[in-house]
C-alpha cells in the first residue's frame, strides 16, 4: 500500500485531528465495489449519502458500486437474519466485494471489560478470514475498520448520560486499533473525530444525535469529510453536490428495497417455497427451488422480481456516475427482466358490492346503525385500510395498503397514510389529504408530540408536517431495525399506553435487533416491545410464542389485552409481561376468553356515552375469515386478572353476499360514534395462494361507521391548540381516547409547565368526587408521559383507597425503580396488598431486578392467597415466570 500522506495530514494526525494510521491511506481503483457492512452507524448513512457522495467526486471517473450491507445490531461475530436471507459471506459474495468498509464496536462495547478480550479475537479472525477471501473474483478485498462513534451528550435531561458507555467505547477502539495494526489494515477511528465534533456543535448550541447514539441528517453530513480525510489522507472534495448527492440517495433507495426486502419469507423464505397450480386451489410445498409444471413457486416469481431490483439499482449505479462526470442523472429501466404473469388459482371470485349495498348485507347488534363515512368510489387512494386513529383535531388517519403484500419493483402507486375530515358533520368524509406517499406496507402508525411516528420496516419513523401545508416534509428514523420477513407480522396496531409508551410487534419468522443508549435489543420470532419516544427506551414487552400479535388495547386502568391474530388468542397482558433475559420467552398462558372464530385483524374498547351503560368497557375484536364482522366481549373481574363473555356481535357480514367484507381495525371516535376499516379483499391469506395472484384486490377499500339511534352523539371535546389547564381538565372525561388526545397534545408542551400544571390541578380536585382516584391516576400517567418522577405523588398512589389506582401506580413504579429510593421496599408493601391486581403488579414488577431480595419479595404474593397451594391462577402464572428470571439471582 503506498504512503501517499502530506506533512500536513501527519501533523493532523499527531494532533490527533485525524484519527487513522499514517500508513493506512485508501486507494481505490476503476471500477471497485465496495462493500459496507457493521451497525446502525452505516446502515444509517446510506439514508444521508454525504460520505458515499464526496468519494463519488473525488474519483468521477472510477464508476465506482457501493453496496450497503449493515444492519442496526450486527456485530463482528453476530449477523442475525431471517430464514435463508443468506449469510455475510454470501452477500459479500453477490456484491463482489473489492473494498470492505466494517464498522464494529458499539454494540460490543456494551459487554464491557468482560467481552473485550472475545472481541479482539472475533475481530482478529474477521481481519484473518476477510484477508484470506476473494469474494470479487479479483483478488484478495481491501479491509478498512472503522470504530465507534462516542456517544453525545445531548441538553435534553429525557436522554442519557454518555460518561459510562463512552468508557466502555473507548476501549473497544482501543482494542480496534490494536487488532488492525496487527493485520495491516488501515483503522478509522471515528470515536476521536467524533469527540472533537461533538464539542465544536455544543459551543453553537447545536447536537449531531439525536438520541445520544445515531446520528441525524446534519450529524453525517458533518462526519462526512471528516472520515473522508481520514481514509484519504486529503480534503474532501467541495462545490455544488446537491445533484450528486441527490442521485446517490436515490441508488441506495433501490438498493435498500432489495436488500432489506419486505416479506422475505415470500421471497427466500419457507413460504417460498409453496408453489400453487392456475385455475386450481390446491398448492404443494416444494423440496428444492425447481417448480413442477403447472405449478408456479413464490420463490421464481419473486427471485425474478429481485432480479428487476439488482438492475434498477445498477441502473442507478450509472446515474450517478454520469452525475458525478458533470452530466445528468438519465436513469433507463428499459433493460428489467421479465417477471411471470401468473394465473390465480380461484377462480370463483365475486363482484365487488358499493359501500352502501354491501351495509344491506350486514347485521348489527340491536339499537345501532350502520353507515358508509369513505369508499374507493369517492376516494380512490382508500384501498386496503389496515390501521386507523384520530388525531387531536378530530380527523381520521388511515394507513392504506394497496401494495399488499409489498410493492412490485415496477409499481407507480404506493401505499400512504391519508387524512379524512367531514368539514360539514354529515357523518360522511368529504375531504382527504395524503400526509405521506411512497410508502410500502404501512402497517402501523400512532401520534407523537405534533407528528406521528410511522412504521416503515425496518424503521419506526418519526415524520412531521413543518410548515402548515397538511403534508410530511421532515422524518428522522427513531428506531432502526425491526424485522419484515412477513409483512402481515409487521409491527402494527400501535397503541399508547396511559404513560406515553408505544408498542410495536413481530410475528414468528422475525428476526429484529434494535440498537439503544443502553445495548441491543433482540429478538427471533414472536414479541411485543415497549418504546417510550421521549427517553428512546425500547425493550421486549412480551416475548411470547405468538404466530402474529395484532391486536393491543388498553382500558380505564390502563390494563392491556394483547391478541395473537391467527389463532385469535386473547390474553391477560399483565400477567405475562414480566421480564426475561434474551432469548428466554414466556410459557403458554391461559387465553381470557374464548373466541368463537379466528383470526382476528385489530381490536378496541367501548368508552363512549353514546352508546348505553350495556356497551361500556366491551372489549371489540375483528374477525376476518368465517365470521367476517367484529364481536362484542362483555369484561368482568377475574380474580387479578379480568375475564370476556361473548354477547351480541357490533356488526356481522353476509358471506355469501360480501365475501370480501374484511373488518380491520376499529376505534371510538371524537363524536362517540365507532368507526371500523374495511379491508375489502377476497383473497387475504398468504399460504392460500400466491403472494403475486392476480386477484389480490389493490383497488378497494372502505371505512364504515356505527351509531347507537335514539342517542345523540357527543360534543367532541376542543384537544388541539387548547392551553394546558383545559387539557389537563379533559382528563376527567370517561372517554379513553379523549383521554389519550388530550395526553398526546399536552406532548407538544414544555414539560415543566405541564408538571407545574398538574400539580396545580390535582391539588384543586374534590376528594368528595367518585373519580377522584381515576383523576390523581391520570396525574401520575402524566408525569411519567413526561419522563419527571414524583416520588410523593407515587407513594400517594401506592397507597390510593382504589385498588385499581394502587396497581395502576404499581406499574409506574415498575418503570421508575431507577429513579425512586428503595424501590423493593415499596413493592414488599404491594406485594402484600389486600387486592390480587395489586400483588400481581408487584409479582411482575421484581422480575426487572437483579437481586435475590426480589425473589424473596415476589415469594411473599402467596402469603395472601386463600389456599397457598391453589393461588389465584394470574398471580401463580407471574410469580413462575418472574422466579424463573430472578433464579440465578438466588444461588
Amino acid at each position: 500500500m503506498k504512503h501517499n500522506w502530506s506533512m500536513a495530514t501527519l501533523v493532523l494526525c499527531l494532533m490527533g485531528m485525524i484519527a487513522i494510521r499514517a500508513d493506512a491511506a485508501l486507494e481505490l481503483k476503476q471500477g471497485d465495489h465496495v462493500s459496507i457492512i457493521g451497525n446502525a452507524l452505516p446502515d444509517r448513512m446510506q439514508h444521508h449519502g454525504w460520505l458515499e457522495t464526496l468519494i463519488h467526486a473525488k474519483y468521477p471517473n472510477h464508476e465506482l458500486v457501493f453496496r450497503n450491507l449493515a444492519a442496526s445490531g450486527d456485530e463482528v461475530n453476530t449477523w442475525q437474519r431471517s430464514e435463508n436471507f443468506g449469510s455475510r459471506n454470501d452477500w459479500l459474495t453477490k456484491t463482489k466485494a473489492d473494498v470492505i468498509f466494517a464498522f464494529y464496536g458499539f454494540n460490543e462495547s456494551f459487554k464491557g471489560d468482560a467481552g473485550l478480550d472475545k472481541f479482539k479475537q472475533d475481530l482478529d479472525k474477521f481481519v484473518k478470514d476477510t484477508k484470506a477471501a476473494n469474494y470479487s473474483g479479483k483478488g484478495v478485498p481491501r479491509l478498512v475498520l472503522f470504530s465507534p462513534i462516542a456517544n453525545e451528550k445531548l441538553s435534553d435531561p429525557n436522554q442519557p448520560d454518555p460518561t459510562a458507555n463512552n468508557a466502555n467505547i473507548q476501549k473497544y477502539t482501543a482494542a480496534m486499533a490494536e487488532v488492525a495494526k496487527a493485520n495491516d489494515v488501515p483503522f478509522v477511528d471515528i470515536f476521536a473525530i467524533s469527540k472533537r465534533l461533538y464539542a465544536e456543535a455544543a459551543a453553537k448550541g447545536q447536537a449531531l444525535t439525536f438520541n445520544t447514539f445515531l446520528l441525524t441528517e446534519a450529524g453525517d453530513k458533518a462526519f462526512a469529510p471528516e472520515i473522508f480525510q481520514a481514509l484519504f489522507g486529503a480534503q474532501p472534495p467541495v462545490g455544488k453536490l446537491d445533484k450528486l448527492r441527490a442521485a446517490v440517495n436515490v441508488k441506495n433507495a433501490e438498493w435498500h428495497a432489495r436488500y432489506r426486502t419486505v416479506d422475505g419469507y415470500n421471497v427466500y423464505g419457507g413460504r417460498s417455497k409453496l408453489a400453487f397450480q392456475p385455475g386450481k386451489g390446491s398448492f404443494i410445498t416444494l423440496t428444492n427451488y425447481d417448480d413442477p409444471p403447472p405449478y408456479i413457486s413464490n420463490y421464481r416469481i419473486m427471485q425474478e422480481e429481485m432480479s428487476q431490483r439488482d438492475v434498477k439499482t445498477a441502473n442507478r449505479d450509472r446515474g450517478v456516475w454520469a452525475v458525478a462526470k458533470g452530466g445528468k442523472p438519465k436513469v433507463d429501466d428499459s433493460n428489467l427482466p421479465p417477471v411471470k404473469s401468473i394465473e390465480s388459482n380461484k377462480s370463483d371470485i365475486k363482484p365487488f358490492l358499493s359501500g352502501e349495498e354491501a351495509i344491506k348485507h350486514m347485521t348489527v347488534a340491536k339499537g345501532c346503525k350502520v353507515t358508509l363515512f369513505a369508499s374507493e368510489e369517492q376516494f380512490p387512494e382508500l384501498v386496503s385500510p389496515v390501521q386507523m386513529a384520530f388525531d387531536t383535531k378530530g380527523r381520521l388517519w388511515v394507513a392504506a395498503w394497496p401494495s399488499y403484500p409489498e410493492v412490485r419493483p415496477t409499481d407507480k402507486v404506493f401505499d400512504k397514510l391519508l387524512v379524512f375530515e367531514d368539514t360539514n358533520g354529515d357523518g360522511k368524509a368529504d375531504k382527504v389529504t395524503t400526509f405521506l406517499d411512497g410508502l410500502n406496507c404501512p402497517t402501523g402508525f400512532q401520534f407523537y408530540k405534533d407528528g406521528v411516528l410511522v412504521m416503515q420496516a425496518p424503521d419506526l419513523w418519526f415524520v412531521r408536517d413543518t410548515n402548515g401545508d397538511g403534508k410530511a416534509d421532515w422524518k428522522e428514523r427513531v428506531l432502526m431495525g425491526m424485522d419484515s420477513a412477513d409483512s402481515h407480522h409487521t409491527a402494527n396496531s400501535m397503541v399508547l399506553d396511559p404513560g406515553g409508551a408505544t408498542y410495536l410487534s413481530d410475528g414468528v419468522f422475525h428476526r429484529t435487533q434494535v440498537e439503544t443508549a443502553i445495548g441491543p435489543v433482540r429478538n427471533e420470532d414472536g414479541c411485543i416491545y415497549r418504546f417510550e419516544p421521549r427517553t428512546g427506551k425500547f425493550e421486549r414487552y412480551v416475548p411470547y410464542g405468538f404466530a402474529n400479535p395484532h391486536g393491543r388495547v388498553f382500558d380505564y386502568w390502563g390494563n392491556d389485552i394483547i391478541t395473537d391474530a391467527t389463532g385469535n388468542a386473547n390474553y391477560f397482558a399483565p400477567a405475562y409481561s414480566g421480564h426475561l433475559d434474551y432469548p428466554a420467552k414466556h410459557k403458554g398462558m391461559q387465553e381470557f376468553w374464548k373466541r368463537p372464530m379466528r383470526p382476528c385483524a385489530g381490536t378496541s374498547m367501548i368508552t363512549s356515552r353514546h352508546f348505553p351503560d350495556e356497551f361500556q368497557g366491551n372489549f371489540l375484536n375483528c374477525n376476518v375469515i368465517g365470521f367476517q364482522g367484529i364481536f362484542r366481549v362483555k369484561m368482568s373481574e377475574d380474580g387479578s386478572g379480568l375475564k370476556g363473555e361473548t354477547i351480541e356481535d357490533l356488526v356481522k357480514g353476509d358471506n355469501d353476499k360480501i365475501p370480501n367484507f374484511r373488518p380491520s381495525a376499529v376505534s371510538v371516535a371524537p363524536d362517540g360514534s365507532i368507526y371500523f376499516c374495511d379491508w375489502a379483499k377476497e383473497l387475504i391469506g398468504h399460504m392460500q395462494h400466491h403472494i403475486r395472484d392476480p386477484h389480490r384486490d389493490k383497488s378497494h377499500g372502505r371505512i364504515y361507521r356505527i351509531t347507537y339511534e335514539g342517542r345523540p352523539l357527543l360534543q367532541p371535546a376542543k384537544v388541539f391548540g387548547q392551553s394546558v389547564e383545559k387539557l389537563l381538565d379533559l382528563l376527567k372525561e370517561p372517554e379513553n381516547d379523549v383521554r389519550t388526545r388530550a395526553k398526546t397534545e399536552l406532548g407538544k408542551h414544555d414539560s415543566t409547565k405541564v408538571i407545574a400544571a398538574v400539580k396545580k390541578w390535582s391539588a384543586n380536585l374534590d376528594p368528595k368526587d367518585k373519580d377522584y382516584e381515576h383523576h390523581m391516576t391520570e396525574a401520575l400517567w402524566v408525569h411519567q408521559w413526561h419522563n419527571v418522577v414524583d416520588e410523593e405523588l407515587l407513594k400517594r398512589m401506592l397507597r390510593s383507597p382504589d385498588y385499581h389506582a394502587r396497581a395502576a401506580a404499581t406499574r409506574v413504579l415498575c418503570y421508575w425503580r431507577d429513579r425512586v429510593k428503595d424501590p423493593l421496599a415499596l413493592l414488599e408493601v404491594q406485594v402484600k396488598d389486600e387486592n390480587p391486581r395489586v400483588r400481581l403488579e408487584a409479582v411482575r414488577a421484581c422480575s426487572f431486578f437483579t437481586t435475590a431480595k426480589a425473589a424473596e419479595i415476589a415469594l411473599a404474593a402467596l402469603d395472601k392467597e386463600a389456599d397457598p397451594n391453589k393461588p389465584d391462577y394470574y398471580i401463580k402464572y407471574c410469580l413462575d415466570e418472574t422466579m424463573r428470571q430472578l433464579d440465578k439471582y438466588t444461588k
